[in-house]
C-alpha cells in the first residue's frame, strides 16, 4: 500500500505520470514538475475512488476516451494550483492608484482584465480600488480562469477572514460584510460591488474570445508555469488586449525578458504598451 496514492492497490506510475505532463500541458499549457507527483497524487487519488477504480492507469484512459468531459475538466481544476489574497503584491496597486488612475482622462468605461482570476481575490481587489478611486466614473472589470471550480469559488465571493488580511480598513467597512454565526471567521464581498465583475472561463493557451481592449490587464504568478515557446503564444494572444497606452502586470517573480519586445518595463513587473503599439 503506498500512502502518497491515497491507498490505492497500485500507485501513480512514472509512466502515468509523464502522461499527464502531456495532458497538463496540451490543455493548459502548464509544465508539470517531476517534484509534483506527490500532489497529483494526492488531488486526483479521491477521484478515482468516485469512479470505483484502483489504479491510475484505468482513470487516465477515462480522461483520454473523451466521454466524460466534465471529468477532464474536474481534473484540469484539480491540477491547476491557484494561491492567491487579496491585494497581493501591493506595488502593482499603488501603481494603479498613483500611476494609472491619477491620470486617466475621462470618457469610456475603464477596462480592467485579470486575466487568470483564480478565486477571484485579484478581482474584487481591482473592483474595490475601481470604484474608490473612480466614483461615480464607469468602469469595468472582467475575471477569466481556466479552471471551473475556482470561478464557482469566485462568483461566490464568500472568503476566509485570512484571505483578506491586506484588504485596506475602510475597504472591508465600505465592500464586505463580516460573517457571524455558522459563517463567522469569513467575509463576503458585497452584492453592490460584486454584480459589477464579470467572470468568464478563458484558456490562454487557445484562441481567445472577443474581449475587447483593455487598459491595464492582470496576468500574474502563471507564466512561471509555462515554458518559453508557451509564453510566447500566451503573450502573442494578449498583446491586442491590451489598449495602445495600457499596462500589463506580471508577478514579481516572472520576466517578460527574452518573451516580448514590444512592450516596456517601467517598473518591476509592469510594463507599458506604448501609444503606437499594434
Amino acid at each position: 500500500m503506498n500512502e502518497s496514492a491515497g491507498g490505492l492497490a497500485q500507485p501513480l506510475g512514472e509512466r502515468e505520470f509523464r502522461w499527464l505532463q502531456g495532458f497538463l500541458m496540451h490543455h493548459a499549457g502548464i509544465h508539470l514538475a517531476s517534484s509534483r507527483k506527490a500532489m497529483v497524487c494526492g488531488r486526483l487519488a479521491r477521484r478515482l475512488r468516485v469512479h470505483g477504480l484502483d489504479n491510475y492507469a484505468d482513470y487516465l484512459r477515462l480522461l483520454a476516451s473523451d466521454g466524460e468531459p466534465a471529468e477532464l475538466q474536474t481534473a484540469i481544476d484539480l491540477l491547476t494550483t491557484n494561491e492567491t489574497y487579496f491585494f497581493r503584491e501591493q506595488a502593482h496597486f499603488d501603481f494603479m492608484r498613483d500611476q494609472v488612475l491619477a491620470r486617466r482622462r475621462n470618457g469610456a468605461p475603464f477596462r480592467v482584465w485579470s486575466a487568470a482570476c483564480s478565486a477571484g481575490d485579484e478581482a474584487y481587489s481591482l473592483a474595490m480600488l475601481l470604484d474608490d478611486r473612480l466614483g461615480a466614473e464607469p468602469w469595468q472589470v472582467l475575471a477569466s480562469d481556466l479552471s471551473t471550480r475556482v470561478l464557482e469559488q469566485a462568483r461566490a465571493a464568500h472568503y476566509p477572514l485570512q484571505r483578506g488580511r491586506h484588504v485596506p480598513a475602510d475597504y472591508l467597512r465600505r465592500y464586505c460584510l463580516k460573517g457571524i454565526g455558522r459563517n463567522e471567521g469569513t467575509f463576503q464581498v458585497g452584492r453592490p460591488l460584486a454584480e459589477r465583475v464579470e467572470f468568464r472561463q478563458i484558456n490562454l493557451n487557445r484562441t481567445l474570445p472577443a474581449v475587447g481592449r483593455f487598459e491595464v490587464v492582470f496576468l500574474r504568478n502563471v507564466m512561471i508555469y509555462f515554458d518559453l515557446d508557451t509564453k510566447r503564444e500566451v503573450l502573442r494572444r494578449l498583446l491586442p488586449a491590451i489598449a495602445p497606452g495600457g499596462y500589463l502586470m506580471i508577478g514579481h517573480s516572472e520576466s517578460l525578458q527574452g518573451v516580448c519586445d514590444e512592450l516596456v518595463a517601467v517598473q518591476p513587473a509592469v510594463y507599458l504598451k506604448p501609444e503606437n503599439g499594434r
